[in-house]
């Protein structure tokens, strides 16, 4: 299980909009004022400079206002208005600050709607009479850096933009909505951020839901990366027998009819039938004898249903199988078994047309046949078939008495290893008879595709991680050995002491 919390923060837009329409009734009012003043020698003939029309912005939508309102606006503008003419009044320019100075600030802010901070700043006064007013800095548009004139603009991000210049940076169009997600330095739609960033399940195809506490919980499949919702581990979704990836909402897996189900990927190469794994079961024999292993006896090999391996299985005394799921036996009793004599075609999304037929196995030697699982794909048909080889080998090389860990563990080394050399070719230094009789089966067949190699990547990753005390354990102590001392040396000493050397 995998947790993650969601990449996703808020933030709020604030929508402002210039307006003239206030500012024109206070300086009507203080122009009116000034005018009067000056009639009577004040500030020597000089009249303040006002802010342009431009340098004045309100964070609030535009408002209609009735009769009344504008009534209210009047009187409050000609109060303060006559405030700031009085002060004008006094000698050398200089202001009396009151209380009520404040107050009727604070009022004519309110009414105005404005900021807390004023959009210019307040008069200075000079001892010769004249008063200065310093300039707010114009607004600039992050995105288009031109200055934002009358009209709608945003402030978010520390910064101000024109409506159309704030833009996601996922799908390129503005964002109008009062909230947006930020990812670093870039804002985006809230849907386009969850559609980037927010995980989808690879099986239901929709967005992996949350938990309480705002973690995204899902399962992830540790070679694929296969991303999933927890509940598709119960809800009978099909996983594939062989990659183990579970069935996507678009996808169609084929149905075995004996419980598995198998993707179209491994469906490509899959053996369905006894004769068609013939050479492969040919070219594996080879691969032993390269290695100087040549099994002299000829084993039978049969491809078999679920079922009937199953049944193979409790009748046999010996041996060590690895559960919940056998897909090789080496057998070593006389049996009945029945194998698939012709392979099935493909139905809708089944398999039908198979054919089976009866046969009595007699015991000649140490192993009476190998049997397999049908339906897999030829690499993980070919991993067993080294297996199950390596058992019938060391029962007729007089290897006796192993235990679990030292039998299976060597049987996975020589299936890792013609693993490897199918999909890394060269990767050990292996008898150049091997080598040729593998490059000659795939010459044969053709260049494997990077789906196929990508099918025994995985399958070699399976044997390397296995978590079983016999495989697993057992597999990665006889690699040691064998990395360590050689293949022949590890066997050598497997014979004489029933253990790998250390």
């Amino acid at each position: 299980m995998a947790s993650s919390e969601i990449n996703h923060v808020s933030h709020p837009c604030i929508h402002g909009h210039i307006s003239a329409e206030r500012k024109f009734g206070f300086m009507r009012w203080i122009t009116k004022i000034l005018k009067l003043g000056s009639n009577q020698g004040v500030m020597n003939r000089r009249s303040p400079q006002f802010l342009g029309e431009d340098n004045v912005a309100f964070h609030t939508p535009v408002r209609s206002m009735d009769d009344h309102s504008r009534s209210e606006h009047e009187e409050l503008d000609r109060a303060a208005a006559l405030s700031l003419a009085d002060d004008l009044k006094r000698p050398n320019g200089y202001r009396r600050h009151t209380n009520n100075d404040e107050d009727l600030a604070r009022a004519l802010q309110d009414s105005l709607n404005m900021p807390s901070y004023p959009p210019y700043a307040p008069p200075q006064f000079s001892p010769g009479g004249y008063s200065t007013y310093t300039h707010v800095p114009l607004r600039y548009c992050s995105g288009c850096n031109r200055e934002i004139g009358y009209g709608k603009y945003l402030g978010c991000m520390q910064a101000f933009w024109h409506p159309e210049c704030f833009c996601c940076h996922s799908c390129g169009y503005p964002i109008t909505e009062n909230e947006f997600s930020l990812s670093g330095k870039n804002p985006y739609h809230k849907s386009c951020f969850k559609e980037l960033h927010h995980p989808k399940c690879e099986v239901c195809l929709q967005f992996i839901p949350t938990n309480g506490a705002g973690l995204i919980e899902y399962k992830s499949h540790p070679f694929w990366c296969q991303k999933y919702c927890p509940l598709h581990e119960y809800d009978n979704t099909a996983r594939c027998c062989s990659c183990e990836r579970l069935e996507s909402w678009n996808a169609r897996y084929i149905f075995l009819g004996d419980g598995r189900s198998l993707c179209l990927e491994c469906m490509e190469t899959s053996i369905m039938d006894t004769g068609d794994c013939q050479p492969l079961y040919h070219s594996i024999r080879d691969y032993y004898e390269g290695m100087n292993m040549k099994i002299e006896q000829q084993i039978p090999m049969l491809l078999v249903e679920r079922q009937a391996l199953n049944e193979a299985i409790e009748g046999e005394k010996n041996g060590h199988h690895h559960m919940p799921e056998t897909r090789g036996l080496c057998l070593s009793e006389e049996q009945n078994i029945s194998s698939i004599s012709k392979r099935p075609r493909i139905g809708g999304n089944r398999l039908i047309g198979m054919k089976t037929k009866q046969q009595k196995l007699d015991r000649k030697c140490e192993v009476t046949a190998i049997l397999v699982l049908y339906g897999l794909p030829r690499l993980l048909t070919g991993q067993i078939l080294a297996h199950e080889l390596m058992h019938g080998w060391l029962r007729l090389k007089g290897y006796r008495n192993l235990s679990p860990v030292v039998e299976e563990g060597i049987c996975q080394v020589l299936s890792y290893m013609w693993l490897e050399s199918e999909v890394m070719p060269g990767s050990r230094n292996i008898p150049s008879t091997s080598a040729a009789a593998s490059s000659s089966f795939s010459s044969k067949k053709g260049g494997k595709s990077h789906t196929e190699k990508k099918l025994g990547e995985f399958f070699m990753h399976q044997i390397a991680q296995d978590t079983s005390t016999a495989y697993g354990a057992g597999f990665r102590a006889a690699n040691t050995a064998v990395n360590r001392y050689g293949l022949r040396s590890t066997l050598n000493h497997i014979y004489m002491t029933g253990t790998f050397p250390v």
